[in-house]
């Protein structure tokens, strides 16, 4: 009996959702699709269902900004290949999206085969990206690319800390928030700090400003 492939779909347009779906049946006679439409929905749904196969994450979902959903997600559950689906086709963002842990990037263009195409790339365990991308061609900032490694090593629950921390609130609101004691909160930012290689919470929100998609691509 042959085995079924579990595909996890977040996006918040449920007719990309439907689309996304007709085109992984129409390339996998066994797939098992379940469908999100924000990052905490897809984070616990990821949870219930440690067999999934494949996570096709929209960039702009609901509870991220920018690249935000694809790291914590990436932190949470690294084994888990993730494929970044987006409107956007500009060449450094699908790089950008591979620096912080995406296994692929999809543009919403791309046809059918093409599709099916990176999503079997991905399971077979490579990394895909649109035909004619190139890296020597993108310009990515060393500094981001720096970054980029350093957020590896930060844990999930640290990761949210940073998240809460660049969205201005003060370490009581995020220890209500995380439902953790503020003491907590300040080990955690000690060793963020330390992590990401910053001296204050100033510097570790401009770091973190690192993860934003201009507005000029991010194209739902």
């Amino acid at each position: 009996m042959q085995t079924s492939t579990k595909f996890l779909i977040a996006d918040d347009h449920p007719l990309f959702r439907a689309a996304m779906s007709q085109a992984i049946h129409q390339g996998f006679d066994n797939a098992s699709i379940i469908e999100c439409d924000d990052i905490p929905t897809l984070e616990q749904t990821a949870k219930q269902h440690p067999d999934t196969d494949l996570i096709l994450l929209d960039l702009h979902m609901p509870g991220a900004k920018g690249f935000s959903g694809l790291v914590l997600l990436r932190r949470e559950f690294p084994n888990l290949p993730i494929v970044i689906v987006s409107a956007s086709e500009s060449i450094d963002i699908q790089q950008r999206a591979i620096d912080y842990g995406a296994s692929g990037f999809i543009p919403k263009s791309a046809q059918l085969e093409q599709i099916s195409t990176a999503i079997n790339a991905v399971l077979s365990g490579e990394v895909w990206l649109p035909p004619g991308n190139n890296a020597e061609n993108t310009h990515i900032n060393q500094t981001e690319r720096d970054f980029a490694a350093r957020l590896r090593s930060l844990t999930p629950q640290q990761f949210r800390i940073l998240m809460l921390l660049s969205k201005g609130l003060l370490n009581k609101q995020i220890a209500d928030r995380l439902n953790i004691s503020e003491a907590t909160v300040r080990t955690h930012m000690t060793a963020i700090f330390k992590k990401l290689g910053v001296y204050n919470r100033t510097q570790a929100v401009i770091a973190a400003g690192y993860l934003a998609v201009e507005d000029s691509t991010a194209i739902k």
